[in-house]
């Protein structure tokens, strides 16, 4: 049964994924890969939303963590895509947006995982 629910959580993280993509890459109107940024950015301040509650607080009930931290972050979260948007933006010729994505996203990422934990501690 717990491989079903992840299974549904990962259905959900991936329609979430390419409905949020969608959205910011229709307004972003860049060749930077907007969308992946704010899917990564979003997922990790999520992620470590979800592990204060899970691991520091305890409120976050066992049976959903596996859904929800793997399942639908797991899909929703883009690691492999950043890798290729980032190659392909270098196959281009555009070398500084490629790395720009790849640090940007790295220290963004930790930022956002940091005040995902900020706020899930600070949290009743």
């Amino acid at each position: 049964m717990d491989l079903l629910l992840v299974g549904i959580g990962g259905f959900a993280g991936a329609v979430a994924r390419r409905v949020v993509d969608l959205w910011v890459s229709d307004r972003a109107g860049s060749a930077f890969p907007f969308g992946t940024l704010v899917i990564n950015l979003s997922g990790a301040f999520l992620l470590g939303l979800l592990a204060a509650w899970a691991i520091d607080r305890d409120v976050l009930p066992a049976g959903i963590r596996g859904p929800v931290m793997i399942g639908f972050i797991g899909a929703y979260t883009t690691f492999s895509t950043l890798m290729l948007e980032s190659w392909r933006l270098v196959e281009d010729g555009a070398w500084a947006l490629g790395l720009l994505n790849l640090a940007g996203s790295m220290a963004l990422g930790i930022a956002a995982v940091i005040g995902g934990l900020a706020v899930g501690r600070l949290l009743p």
